[in-house]
């Protein structure tokens, strides 16, 4: 079971509230920071670790510069996503840049920025080495396809757009030493959100053959494999949350068996988790503003999918409490949702809950991750404020609401002037 809590009481949120109108998220930088020194920890029992924070989940400079105090580097997925972190103060190969279908100024910017590139297909060895030349560090992501089973939200491996298959990796790593690589690594991502430690363990074993064997036929020698993302959160709160110490454990165990005899020893294990990361310590606050009731009964917030898209886009479960009544019972059966014109704006569907009243807070756990980030402007719906409660019990605003002004911006309101319906 895990125990879903929020870190202000209701009387809190009323004075928060009075400076943050409602809807934003907020953030427990104190809570980040434990789980995360949890993380080292437990990988610990490896020659080296780094985790890169998967700058996708949580785009916010502060968190990254939190993350950049505890050692942390960034995965990235894009230039803005490698601004960001470099802004955050995550330098050269703390950052990795994993993306796909990649135009030649991301290159160009990860080699100005010294990140370590992380190749999705074969054909941009050439692309990379005339875009922007090949870096003396080189990272391979690898696609186990069938080998592998993949999960409800990233689908099968062998139906995913990512990743070279075995045999291209093995003819990779030659290809890129003959072109000037010196230094090389694998990477692997084929999970979102698996809870299953085993599942993870699988696929650290995956990696450390694949590597053994690239050392038998190449006589390349890996200086880190990189296990991706995927490790879960429990969002329900009968969910058992991921334990760190049996996952590296586990993958200890498969390090001793294939990577030791192999040779291969020391071999650095990354990692590109963010859900588990901050996932757990970010929360949206909303207001109930009004309620409906018809065939279902509705409770209508101030927020909507605009604002986190998850349970409309994955039907994902996401806890909700309401503030002042957290030890009410579960007397009314709603569907919380919001202003958007889409049926699907919903962030519960015939959930139990305390009877809610107009005015209350209603509080979605679990939103430290792929909350605000996938946030967008359908309906001219404006993305809400971020916050963050600092370890003094203080809370600072590290992202403003956008206004309508925000939305308007890159209108060309001169040229619509002069825009004439008849020519």
């Amino acid at each position: 079971m895990s125990v879903k809590t929020f870190p202000l009481t209701k009387a809190q949120l009323e004075e928060l509230a009075k400076r943050y109108p409602t809807p934003f998220y907020v953030y427990d930088e104190k809570a980040i920071r434990e789980n995360a020194r949890g993380v080292k920890k437990a990988f610990s029992v490896f020659p080296s670790f780094k985790e890169h924070y998967a700058v996708k989940a949580l785009p916010n400079p502060f968190i990254l510069k939190i993350l950049a105090d505890e050692g942390f580097g960034a995965d990235c997925a894009s230039l803005p996503e490698l601004i960001l972190a470099d802004m955050a103060g995550m330098k050269g190969e703390d950052l990795m840049l994993t993306s796909n279908e990649t135009p030649a100024r991301e290159y160009q910017a990860a080699r100005n920025l010294g990140a370590v590139i992380n190749l999705d297909d074969f054909t941009h060895i050439e692309y990379l080495e005339k875009t922007a030349g090949i870096p003396e560090l080189i990272s391979c992501r690898y696609n186990p396809g069938p080998l592998k089973g993949g999960n409800a939200i990233i689908g099968k491996p062998e139906e995913a757009k990512y990743g070279l298959t075995r045999e291209q990796v093995l003819a990779a790593f030659p290809l890129l030493r003959d072109r000037g690589a010196k230094r090389f690594a694998l990477h692997t991502m084929v999970a979102s959100n698996e809870l299953n430690a085993d599942y993870h363990i699988e696929t650290g074993r995956i990696l450390f053959e694949l590597a053994a064997e690239l050392k038998a036929k190449t006589s390349i020698r890996l200086e880190f494999v990189n296990l991706g993302g995927g490790a879960g959160i429990p969002y329900r709160p009968e969910q058992e949350a991921l334990d760190y110490e049996y996952l590296t454990r586990g993958l200890k165990k498969a390090y001793d068996e294939i990577i030791i005899p192999a040779g291969l020893d020391p071999l650095g294990i990354h990692t590109e988790w963010a859900r588990a990361i901050t996932g757990p310590y970010g929360w949206l606050v909303s207001r109930a503003i009004h309620k409906k009731d018809i065939y279902r009964k509705y409770i209508g917030l101030d927020s909507c999918m605009a604002d986190l898209m998850r349970p409309g886009l994955y039907g994902a479960y996401h806890h909700i409490t309401v503030p002042g009544k957290e030890t009410a019972p579960l007397t009314e059966t709603y569907d919380v949702v919001g202003s958007l014109c889409e049926n699907n704006d919903k962030f519960a569907v015939q959930r139990q809950l305390p009877k809610i009243d107009t005015g209350d807070f209603v509080v979605i756990h679990d939103a430290g991750a792929h909350g605000r980030a996938m946030g967008f402007n359908y309906n001219g719906k404006l993305r809400c404020a971020e916050l963050l409660l600092r370890p003094d019990g203080s809370a600072l605003q590290i992202r403003r609401r956008e206004t309508i002004e925000d939305l308007f911006a890159t209108l060309d309101r001169v040229a619509l002037e002069d825009f004439k319906i008849t020519l």
